[in-house]
């Protein structure tokens, strides 16, 4: 049995996890971030002191195996209100997350019970346990705080991020430690960089169970980069990043996905260049670590949104997993 673990969060996470959790002979845990300050995640972590639950709310979709039709547990878990008193931006499965830590005391125990309930093919943790704030510090040396601050970027977004750091800091939860220990091989990304990724690299303990497992750390690329966290962004830029955070972990650094089909169709296209935001590019210089092996191949989804498709990463991270590449 492969042991699987898949360290990230957001929509990014949800979609390795929605895509990996049909295979068989893998036993998958989903290590998500803490940072999340915007919107739902950020009123609820203030007004009633829970980690916030949107990326945990997403690891738990995503792994769910529901006696209901999936679908309509997506769109419920996702129903965002739009109107009434108090409940206006909050999402359903945020406010069900809430609930239960309430009623049973701990964000752990909500997990747990979320789990029965949706009968998860897999676990679901938080990095941490403790509360805290992801903070930005841009090459002019100026601080951004908030997660939420920096994944909509409106101050100084002409300058690149020099780095990212908790405060207050925080320190690994024991039970990720140990799924991390355990494991025999570990996912990074895709994803936000700067407030998806990383921020559970800056995790005090993470590098140091990454760096003592025996697992072989799998990254997968981002498709796009994103005005004001990632302009102008090659392969190369963000195979550095991770790297650089990785610390002395960056030796179990076995594997690089790159999608390889970067031809948008031009409605699609037209969309994302309103926001700035463009398909990331191979670097002709290939400077990756020199064992470690790269793997280009189309990875993108065909719709409305420029996004990795869950069976082809799947497929791809299959052969990987079950050593036939």
């Amino acid at each position: 049995m492969n042991k699987v673990v898949v360290i990230g969060g957001g929509s990014g996470a949800y979609t390795v996890l929605s895509g990996l959790k049909s295979l068989p002979q893998i036993k998958l845990t989903a290590i998500v971030s803490i940072a999340d300050s915007g919107g739902s995640s950020g009123q609820l972590r203030d007004e009633f002191g829970i980690l916030p639950p949107g990326d945990i709310r997403q690891a738990i979709l995503a792994l769910a195996d529901p006696p209901i039709d999936y679908l309509v547990l997506r769109q419920l878990f996702n129903f965002r209100f739009s109107n009434g008193r108090g409940l206006d931006g909050h999402s359903f499965g945020n406010l069900m997350f809430t609930a239960l830590k309430e009623i049973l005391g701990s964000e752990i125990k909500a997990i747990g019970a979320l789990s029965r309930m949706l009968r998860l093919k897999g676990k679901v943790l938080p990095i941490s346990l403790e509360k805290t704030h992801l903070c930005a510090r841009l090459e002019d040396g100026t601080i951004i705080r908030g997660e939420s601050n920096i994944d909509i970027r409106l101050i100084k977004p002409e300058l690149k991020i020099l780095d990212i750091f908790l405060d207050p800091s925080a320190k690994i939860y024991h039970r990720a430690k140990r799924a991390i220990l355990k494991a025999n091989w570990l996912i990074l990304g895709p994803g936000d960089l700067y407030t998806s990724i990383l921020p559970n690299l800056i995790v005090k303990g993470t590098n140091q169970a990454l760096a003592k497992s025996k697992a072989k750390i799998i990254y997968i690329c981002n498709l796009m980069t994103k005005y004001g966290e990632t302009t102008g962004f090659r392969a190369q830029d963000f195979v550095n990043e991770i790297i650089n955070y990785l610390g002395p972990a960056k030796k179990n650094l076995g594997y690089i996905l790159i999608n390889s089909d970067t031809k948008i169709p031009n409605e699609i296209a037209s969309r994302y260049q309103k926001e700035r935001s463009f398909p990331v590019k191979i670097d002709p210089q290939k400077k990756f670590p020199p064992k470690t092996k790269i793997i280009k191949t189309s990875l993108a989804a065909a719709g409305q949104l420029w996004r990795h498709d869950p069976e082809k990463l799947k497929k791809t991270m299959a052969k990987i997993i079950f050593h036939q590449r």
